[in-house]
């Protein structure tokens, strides 16, 4: 079971690194899902709030109640990332 986690956690990263703009849980897991079987919301987010505890990527809570979150990496809005100077 072990290496289905690591394994989710992986090819999330994967997917946040590759992105050219931020992103949704929900998307995430619809990509996800193309890879991987059976990647629940619960788990995927718990998988998303790991990566985020090891300072891999960022996430933020957007809009009212319930809203959504919102992922990227790190150092996605610096200068470079965005081709600005």
């Amino acid at each position: 079971m072990r290496d289905r986690q690591d394994q989710i956690s992986k090819e999330t990263l994967k997917i946040i690194k590759d992105a050219k703009e931020p992103l949704e849980t929900k998307e995430i897991q619809k990509e996800l899902g193309g890879i991987i079987k059976d990647v629940t919301q619960t788990k995927l987010f718990y998988r998303l709030n790991n990566l985020r505890g090891e300072g891999l990527i960022k996430g933020k809570l957007v809009g009212a109640g319930k809203g959504a979150w919102i992922w990227w990496v790190k150092d996605f809005f610096s200068k470079d990332k965005r081709g600005r100077k």
